[in-house]
């Protein structure tokens, strides 16, 4: 068993359970809200670490901040970065089980 280190958890903020999320699910991809600093290869060690699984790659995109009106006045929700993360072949993640 590999000892994790407590940054990884830093690193890997939430999985993201959409319609679209799911449907990548089906070609062994896994998304992740992750931290806006992090990097490709930090998401690709903490995915390996605490999953234990074998990553073939990572992609990543920042959605923009929008501005949204909550209870008649307007307020602005903050950026998020994404991570898409594809597996090898064999290797599987369920996320609705959580860490």
């Amino acid at each position: 068993m590999s000892t994790t280190d407590p940054r990884h958890y830093d690193v890997i903020v939430a999985p993201i359970i959409t319609e679209k999320a799911t449907l990548a699910s089906e070609n062994n991809k896994v998304v992740f809200k992750v931290a806006r600093n992090a990097t490709k290869p930090q998401i690709k060690d903490a995915v390996e670490k605490l999953f234990d699984v074998k990553v073939k790659s990572v992609n990543t995109l920042i959605r923009k901040g929008k501005t949204k009106a909550f209870r008649g006045s307007l307020g602005t929700q903050s950026p998020t970065k994404k991570a898409i993360v594809t597996l090898e072949e064999g290797h599987r993640i369920d996320v609705t089980t959580g860490l």
